[in-house]
């Protein structure tokens, strides 16, 4: 079986802890549907745009893949990750954001549905 092509780039992930406030340890997990990950658990988030801020990229992610608008996002941390068979390697800034005000905490995402299924 022939191997697919190798990308050999790097990209820039932002991965986002969305709680419902500050005094609650609960975030937001959807099951993976991109190929990378597929069926996995993980916090939503996706690939920084061009121009993009850190926090911008969070803001619209969370909205594209959950429903949800968050504010008091702030950045946490940063990791890189490399998969040689693949050829792939990510830096993956992680941010936090509490949900705004009027989501009740429950359902997120609709049922049957996750991230990455643009």
């Amino acid at each position: 079986m022939a191997q697919p092509p190798r990308e050999n780039h790097v990209r820039v992930g932002v991965g986002v802890f969305v709680f419902k406030d500050h005094n609650d340890a609960h975030f937001v997990l959807g099951k993976r549907k991109a190929s990378l990950g597929a069926g996995t658990y993980s916090l939503p988030g996706g690939h920084l745009e061009f121009g993009e801020t850190f926090e911008q990229c969070a803001v619209r992610e969370v909205k594209e893949e959950t429903g949800l608008e968050i504010g008091e996002v702030r950045y946490l941390t940063t990791v890189e990750t490399t998969w040689e068979e693949e050829g792939k390697q990510y830096v993956t800034i992680f941010m936090a954001g509490c949900a705004k005000a009027g989501h009740d905490g429950g359902e997120a995402v609709p049922q049957g549905q996750g991230f990455g299924a643009r």
